[in-house]
């Protein structure tokens, strides 16, 4: 709920920058800065959820191991 509210906050205040930006009210560099801000943010997110997959990618391998090695052994008997 605070997420919808949180995302719906923005989207408001970005159709009142842009209402400003039409009107010329907005100065260049607050346009730039933000723009960097928001990049900024994406790679950060982009790397945690980089390291976060090849964690779990090498938890699925060792549960795939484990399944190997227990069909092996169950197979056998």
């Amino acid at each position: 709920m605070l997420k919808e509210f949180i995302k719906k906050m923005t989207e408001w205040a970005l159709e009142k920058e842009e209402e400003a930006a039409k009107n010329c009210e907005i100065p260049m560099e607050q346009i730039e800065k933000q723009l960097q801000i928001l990049k900024e943010k994406r790679d950060e997110l982009k790397q945690k959820c980089e390291e976060q997959l090849k964690e779990l990618d090498s938890l699925i391998e060792r549960v795939e191991q484990i399944k190997n090695i227990e069909k092996l052994k169950c197979e056998k008997k």
